[in-house]
């Protein structure tokens, strides 16, 4: 059994979670970043997005049941549907919020500089890979609209939105950790902007989630996936609740 108290990392009370005890969120200096994903707090719920590729293989464990709810109902909904150019768009859009909130996962419990450092490395792939993701849904979705109203509907709108405000927040990720001199003026002011950064991040999640929510009163869902919103509302809530469990307050100046 490991003594808790051994490592300095968790004899901080910076180290404390939103929901939770000191150190219950906190990398030790012993693990391996992978283990971000799962350590800590965070509810099962999170392998709503986590494990969803897992369906077609009949997961069992019940653990990750839940990680079913969300990206496997998009993905089960769609791919029952003969292909057309509109296939990509839910499931690259998908995949986007799947790689984001891994992306989060993996920082959230770095402590130490070196940590911080890696921690922050991956996080910066992952995004750049779920904007990429998200950018090519909005792409392909305009493309498929053609002569057809744009931006009429509660998730044309809100996916506008979503997909402008994730490009700002990408762009002042990379200003503040790898330019911070050239755009604040000094590596401590680009250090200032951290936490409403991550203010922000939580912000951008829930209105991603809206948007998901948005989806499943769309025509084409009414009319074809029947993805049922029910299913999803249960997913947002387990992933929102797994992700906010682990937020650290004095990351976010509380």
């Amino acid at each position: 059994m490991v003594d808790n108290h051994s490592d300095p990392v968790l004899d901080s009370r910076d180290s404390e979670p939103l929901l939770g005890r000191p150190g219950d969120v906190t990398q030790r200096s012993d693990e391996g970043i992978y283990r971000n994903i799962f350590t800590g707090t965070k509810s099962p719920g999170d392998q709503c997005l986590q494990y969803s590729m897992l369906t077609a293989l009949r997961y069992r464990h019940r653990h990750y049941r839940a990680g079913w709810h969300l990206d496997s109902l998009v993905w089960q909904g769609v791919l029952y549907q003969p292909i057309s150019l509109f296939t990509p768009h839910p499931l690259l859009g998908i995949s986007g919020l799947l790689l984001q909130v891994q992306a989060a996962l993996v920082l959230q419990p770095t402590a130490t500089p070196q940590q911080k450092q890696a921690g922050t490395r991956i996080h910066y792939i992952v995004q750049l890979l779920s904007v990429v993701l998200f950018l090519s849904a909005f792409t392909i979705i305009e493309i498929n609209k053609g002569t057809h109203p744009h931006f009429v509907s509660p998730h044309g709108v809100l996916g506008l939105i979503t997909v402008i405000i994730i490009v700002l927040q990408a762009l002042v990720g990379v200003f503040q950790y790898f330019v911070p001199v050239t755009v604040f003026g000094s590596v401590d002011a680009g250090k200032r902007i951290y936490k409403y950064h991550r203010w922000s991040g939580y912000v951008l999640l829930l209105l991603e989630m809206a948007t998901v929510v948005a989806a499943t009163q769309t025509g084409y869902n009414l009319a074809a996936i029947h993805i049922p919103l029910w299913g999803v509302l249960v997913s947002i809530v387990l992933v929102l609740a797994g992700v906010g469990a682990r937020i650290k307050k004095h990351k976010l100046g509380l």
